[in-house]
This record gives C-alpha cells, structure tokens and sequence, in this order.
C-alpha cells in the first residue's frame, strides 16, 4: 500500500437508532495518492460526515478496510488510533477550537505537546508554521485579539505543525466571509502546491472548485468522482 495516503476497501457504517439502522456510508471504495487535493461534496444526509469521520480515524467501520499512509487502521484500538491521528492526520475545523486565553504560538505548540517534544523545540516548529501562514506577527496575540481568517490561519498552523501526511479540512470556511474564505482557501492552494495532501469535506461549490478533484457523496454512496478542470486566466 505504500504510496498511498487514503485506500477504502468496502468501506461501510450503519448506525442503530433504536429500532431503526441507519446506513450512513455503504461501500466506499476511494483511493487517494500523496499530492492530491481533494474535496468531499454532499448534501446534508449524504454520509459525508461520517466518512470524514472514519478517514480522520476519529471512528472506526462497521465493515471494510482503510488504509492510511500503508498501514491498516481500521482495525485499530481507540488508543492506537489516537497516535496515528496525532501522527499522520492535521485537523482543520469550521470552529477554529483553538484555546482562547494561549496565544497562537501556544495553541500551534499543543500537538507537539501530547507528542512529547521538548519546549525548545516545541517553539521553533510552532513559529516556523506561523510564518508559513503569514502570521510572524501575530504569534503572542490570544484568539479573541485576531479576527477570523486569523484564527483559521492559526489553526492551519496548528494542523500542520506535526508535519501530517493528511491535511484535513473540515467545513474550513463555514464561519468566515466570502473575502476571508477566499485567504484561507488561497493557503490550502500554496500548501498543495508545496506538496501537501489535502481532503476539504465542504457543501460549498466554490469551496469545492479549489480543489483539484472532487468526489460527490449521496445516500452513503459515491454518485460522482472527478476532476476539476483548471481555471483558464485571461491573457
């Protein structure tokens, strides 16, 4: 499985709800390689969210396979799957859940934290990932001093700061504007073209278009898988 980040092999989740089973995701068979951008497309019911959930380790199938970066994870404990999040994955989500009263370098400093890095370390990476992202001046301001593409920047920042092999992006844009949404998605189009995976689950069309393949869920099943074609700029 090497060279590969995501493989699904009849991925599947059902829920029961009582009397009712809900089949939320039903055989999803994806496969994404190192470099790619991709965005998770559906409406609300689509099964979307709960296979983000599963390729973010974060749940485990009812049935199927998931491999990320060569190892077979769907199999894991809870405990194990908590290092390979820790390891492999960098979160990025709508509500930014960054710590209010850290500054930002403190708040990109935490993964490195429950991974064990010594605090000059520590340091140097978190600031080396705030540069990236545009905020070298901002890395002793508290979330509440910055304003929303900041906290979304920082929380880039944080995502990245274990050097993952998976970017995930969970509806990153929901809580911004149409001008800050278009700063943060300009920042995951440079870090793919530096080279980083990246997986954006978003219901937004424009979100979706920055992406350079798109796989369209509904009723827990994949309706379309494409790529996206590039946009032409005026001479």
């Amino acid at each position: 499985m090497s060279g590969e980040i995501i493989r699904t092999r009849g991925l599947t989740k059902h829920y029961v709800l009582g009397a009712e089973t809900v089949r939320a995701v039903r055989g999803v068979d994806v496969l994404i390689e190192p470099g790619e951008y991709v965005a998770i497309m559906g409406p609300s019911g689509s099964g979307k969210s709960t296979f983000m959930n599963m390729i973010g380790c974060l749940d485990t199938p009812t049935e199927g396979d998931y491999w990320l970066n060569g190892q077979l994870v769907s199999e894991l404990s809870d405990d194990q799957l908590a290092r390979v999040r820790n390891r492999e994955i960098g979160f990025v989500f709508q509500t930014f859940n960054l710590l209010p009263r850290a500054t930002a370098l403190h708040n990109v400093e935490l993964p490195l934290i429950y991974a064990g890095v010594g605090s000059r370390e520590r340091k140097r990476r978190a600031a080396e990932k705030l540069e990236l992202v545009g905020l070298a001046d901002r890395m002793e301001h508290k979330p509440p001093e910055m304003s929303g593409g900041q906290r979304q920047r920082v929380a880039v920042a944080r995502a990245l700061v274990n050097e993952p092999a998976l970017l995930l992006a969970d509806e990153p844009t929901g809580n911004l504007d149409s001008v800050t949404s278009d700063e943060v998605m300009k920042q995951f189009d440079e870090l793919n073209e530096a080279g980083q995976t990246i997986v954006v689950v978003t219901h937004e069309h424009d979100i979706a278009e920055h992406a350079k393949r798109q796989i369209h869920l509904k009723d827990g099943v994949i309706e379309r898988d494409f790529l996206n074609q590039p946009v032409e700029t005026p001479a």
